[in-house]
């Protein structure tokens, strides 16, 4: 993910203190959800289905805050459920920020407008809106008449407040790259900073299967990014987009992206929950982690989900020579 010059610098200077200390294991983004209650019935969405005997429990403003504390990723992605539902996110966001971490705050953008005052702008504070498409499009997705027009009017509302505004979109099989070139077009015009797409991932927990994707579908979804890309601030690496087209192997960081939630510390990763570990230590240690990714877990086969692949190219991992130019001349552009 692209991120703010002052962030990608602290990020920088973490991965080589890393490096230096001979660590196996970066953890470069904490996936943190204090809940799984959420507005919205997402079709794409596993979690209120997954964990639908935990929906009512939530964890305390000190857990979240101990396993930032725990895990040393220098940016926590605020994610669910629902964030703004959760009562203590000015709290939490604040707290984070003051233990000098970089806060993505992911939300379907429903409550965002009449919650939006409770925040307060700070360079380590973006704001994660996700839309899935145009409105007759996006609304459908995510079950919810008008869903789009709410989302785009926090928007509207967060960057006149002088908050920092992503907006990330899932792609799935049905998807018409040319509406999303379109819809990022009339986001970017109202102040939306950077773009991040997905590819829809699959859970086992969602019956209908109808909107993922195997690896040769994302591979063609995929295959005219570059066109995208040169109109639009991608938030995707330009290595990442080389794997979604198929023009290049990665292997999967899932330690990259830690996930906490209600439950402990999911592992391996945000899309499989063989287990759940009650320290971020014990996560790391004993988690097999040679154990999966493509060609070792059936369930990984068609996997190619940004918090799985991303960490690769920021860590280097699998690099092949001129990745480190094409990563700061990404990171540069406008």
């Amino acid at each position: 993910m692209r991120f703010p010059i002052g962030l990608s610098t602290s990020l920088a200077a973490y991965i080589i203190k890393s490096r230096i200390a001979h660590e196996r294991y970066v953890p470069l983004v904490l996936m943190l959800e204090p809940l799984f209650a959420c507005n919205l019935t997402c079709s794409t969405c596993g979690r209120i289905r997954e964990y639908k005997d935990h929906v009512s429990e939530m964890m305390s403003l000190e857990e979240c805050l101990h396993a930032a504390d725990e895990c040393p990723a220098p940016i926590v992605s605020i994610c669910g459920g629902e964030p703004l539902i959760y009562p203590d996110i000015p709290e939490l966001v604040e707290s984070l920020i003051a233990m000098h971490k970089f806060v993505y705050l992911c939300t379907n953008g429903i409550r965002l407008a009449g919650t939006i005052d409770k925040l307060r702008p700070s360079r380590r504070l973006q704001i994660n809106v996700h839309i899935d498409g145009p409105p007759e499009v996006h609304d459908i997705v995510v079950e919810k008449n008008g869903a789009y027009e709410e989302a785009f009017k926090g928007i509207i509302t967060a960057k006149r407040r002088g908050f920092m505004v992503t907006v990330n979109t899932t792609v799935c099989k049905q998807t018409n790259m040319n509406q999303i070139d379109v819809l990022m077009g009339i986001l970017a015009q109202a102040g939306v900073s950077n773009f991040m797409l997905s590819p829809a991932y699959s859970y086992e927990t969602i019956e209908s299967k109808d909107c993922f994707m195997d690896r040769e579908g994302v591979h063609d979804k995929f295959k005219d990014i570059d066109s995208i890309a040169s109109r639009h601030r991608l938030a995707d690496t330009p290595i990442y987009l080389e794997y979604l087209k198929g023009q290049r192997e990665l292997q999967c960081t899932a330690w990259g992206n830690p996930t906490r939630n209600v439950v402990g510390w999911r592992s391996p990763c945000y899309l499989i929950a063989d287990r759940h570990f009650s320290t971020y230590k014990d996560l790391i240690e004993e988690t097999d982690w040679s154990s999966y990714g493509v060609g070792r877990d059936p369930r990984c086969k068609d996997c190619m989900v940004h918090c799985g692949f991303e960490p690769t190219a920021a860590l280097m991992t699998n690099k092949q020579p001129g990745d480190l130019w094409k990563m700061i001349r990404w990171q540069l552009s406008i």
